[in-house]
């Protein structure tokens, strides 16, 4: 992949070294980046935002020849959410192609020429038969009816939640409070709502009781306000 400056990645934090954070981006690239451009402020617990192992959403600060800075704070919670949903998607569309297409990356990749992933799940909602035009008719037919069966199959769970920050540094602190890998969207008035997915509703459950836990957790650590709204 060709990277540019602005653009939002999926990274893999490598090491830390002093006050540099050594990443992996999606492709494989190395990249850094300073610890002033992983949080505004004083940072008070480093690996709440980074960690070996820890995959988080940085935006391309800047290029000069192969070395290529990244920063953390600069993202945006709606920016790193769509991120994450066209990451995950795009896993979703190359484990369906892997049942009839020996590369998937190529056809995932002919795709991105005409839609955007999220754009592409939408529409295919909508009508199926669009796989047709990146896939022979008999390898189309099955994928239309893997992603039917799935879509039947799987099963949501939503809550509704109050979640409000005290500290100096509150749309830092939420952002890194919600950076849990699931569905969440801002309703206004500090109050969110989290959609989870399962293969039945009894997963669907189970994980969203550990997700809020931990929400609850970070929450607790960083001194905000978080509550369950209750079902009317």
């Amino acid at each position: 992949m060709n990277w540019k400056e602005d653009d939002l990645v999926l990274c893999t934090v490598k090491k830390i070294e002093g006050t540099t954070v050594f990443l992996e981006l999606e492709d494989g690239t190395s990249a850094s980046m300073v610890l002033s451009e992983v949080a505004a402020g004083r940072i008070r617990n480093l690996r709440s935002y980074v960690s070996p192992g820890k995959r988080i959403v940085c935006k391309v600060l800047r290029i000069s020849g192969d070395r290529i800075e990244m920063s953390f704070r600069r993202v945006t919670g709606k920016e790193r959410d769509r991120v994450l949903e066209v990451n995950k998607k795009e896993k979703i569309l190359k484990g369906m192609l892997k049942t009839v297409a020996e590369e998937p990356e190529k056809i995932i990749e002919k795709i991105k020429k005409e839609y955007d992933i999220l754009d592409f799940f939408e529409s295919i909602q909508e009508n199926p038969r669009i796989f047709e035009r990146f896939l022979p008719l008999k390898d189309a037919e099955k994928i239309m009816k893997i992603f039917s069966d799935k879509r039947e199959k799987e099963k949501f769970v939503e809550k509704n939640f109050f979640l409000k920050s005290l500290g100096e540094n509150g749309a830092e602190d939420i952002r890194n409070i919600l950076n849990v890998g699931a569905e969440i969207r801002y309703l206004g008035s500090s109050k969110f709502l989290i959609l989870i997915k399962g293969k039945d509703f009894k997963e669907a459950d189970n994980k969203m009781g550990e997700i809020l836990k931990e929400i609850g957790r970070r929450a607790k650590e960083k001194g905000a306000i978080f509550e369950l709204v209750k079902e009317k």
